[in-house]
């Protein structure tokens, strides 16, 4: 088992608490309500708002079994790691399996929103384009990722005040236009929540980068809620703001909902900061989630789950270097082939499985390594499974199949050895 006293790390430990909070931000704020708000606005109308509220109450629950994890087992790999320590080789396994395929292509649908908000007649090559500068970027070191993304999270916050700036007061704004809550009925509630959990998966980023945060023990528990408990607020603000401009009806058929509420006011002028957040915001997002699944890939490798070669430390960065790379070339073959729409579904489906590895792992500490009740795990188990299959059939039918080719795979080497 990992002792939090005895862990060592060839990674180069360089992240502070601010740093840790500003890549959990990073990782979120904008994810929403530049990609997910339109979908779940098509399942559930103005519900969404229920939507968001369930899906950040899931979010906390993972987040309280986070951080609690984190501090005993303060490693690069995240829920691979905690759900190898708690639960077996298998279900750490089938955790770290589900978060580089579904965060892979959460990376491919963050490529695809800098496309669609920065040149919506181009959107794949301007996709290509920023997943291989990002992926340059992480190359270089962490330290680079993190200073990177706390400018990204300043230009994001300001773009998002103007966008309720701009939906609230260019004179179209009224309560009148979130009509009836309940037109997608409870399963379109909970569908809203499993794809607007999509935008709070990133609160655990900083997880991924275990061996490279100083006193890990300490800054991971308090990095993770903070970052959560500000993007909700950005969210509900953002989320009440678009819904009073537009109307659910036209952000659920929209690829730029948020353009698309500052665009029916007179304000037209701030449109342009709308398209050039989306743009920064979606980069943010790319930018960390290239980093922790590339983290995740060395842990699994280095523990023989995946090819040897992808546990390479560069000698200079001290970054997993291989595994950066493969990661870039992967998302941008998925940048190449899928839909965003489809992508935001089946990475909603893997990452809550994920989680709820996650929280099964925390439902085992014992009363003296736990600072929050049991129920907040167990409630995350039974939340992140409910979310998780009352998501389009598609995405549903799609991450079980990915999931059960991860459980075969491991069944033919664990058999093989």
């Amino acid at each position: 088992m990992i002792r939090r006293d005895s862990v060592s790390t060839r990674l180069a430990r360089r992240l502070d608490l601010a740093d840790a909070v500003v890549i959990g931000l990073g990782s979120m704020i904008g994810a929403g309500v530049f990609a997910a708000v339109g979908p779940a606005a098509r399942a559930a109308g103005s519900g969404l708002l229920l939507g968001l509220a369930l899906a950040s109450l899931v979010a906390y629950c993972n987040a309280s079994s986070s951080a609690e994890l984190a501090a005993l087992y303060p490693a690069s790999g995240g829920t691979y790691v905690y759900g190898r320590e708690r639960l077996g080789p298998f279900w750490g396994y089938l955790a770290g399996w589900g978060f580089i395929v579904g965060k892979t292509a959460s990376c491919a649908a963050m490529a695809l929103t800098v496309g669609a908000y920065a040149a919506p007649s181009w959107p794949r090559p301007v996709a290509l384009a920023a997943v291989a500068g990002l992926t340059a970027v992480n190359y270089g070191g962490v330290h680079k990722t993190a200073g990177l993304t706390r400018g990204i999270v300043a230009v994001v916050l300001m773009a998002l005040a103007l966008v309720v700036v701009g939906a609230l007061f260019g004179g179209r704004a009224s309560t009148d236009r979130f009509g009836d809550f309940t037109t997608g009925g409870a399963r379109g509630v909970l569908q809203s929540a499993g794809i607007l959990f999509f935008a709070f998966a990133g609160y655990a980023r900083i997880a991924t980068l275990g061996e490279e945060v100083n006193d890990p023990a300490r800054t991971i528990p308090k990095a993770i809620p903070r970052a959560l408990v500000i993007t909700l607020f950005v969210y509900a603000a953002v989320a009440l703001s678009a819904l009073a401009a537009v109307g659910p009806a036209a952000l659920a058929q929209s690829d730029t909902p948020l353009a698309t509420a500052v665009h029916a006011g007179d304000l037209d002028a701030l449109v342009p900061a709308v398209h050039i957040g989306g743009t920064i915001a979606a980069l943010g997002v790319l930018l960390s989630l290239i980093a922790g699944v590339s983290r995740t890939a060395f842990a699994m490798a280095d523990d023989g789950h995946l090819p040897r070669w992808l546990a390479a430390v560069h000698p200079t960065h001290k970054v997993p270097h291989h595994a950066e790379l493969a990661t870039g070339v992967l998302v941008a073959l998925l940048v190449a082939l899928i839909d965003l729409r489809h992508a935001i579904g089946f990475s909603s489906f893997c990452v809550l499985g994920y989680y709820a590895v996650a929280n099964a792992a925390a439902c085992t500490l014992p009363p003296e390594s736990r600072r929050r009740p049991r129920g907040l795990a167990v409630a995350g188990v039974l939340g992140c499974t409910t979310l998780a299959f009352t998501l389009p059939a598609s995405s549903v039918l799609t991450g079980t199949g990915v999931l059960a080719a991860g459980a075969l795979v491991w069944t033919g080497r664990h058999q093989q050895r």
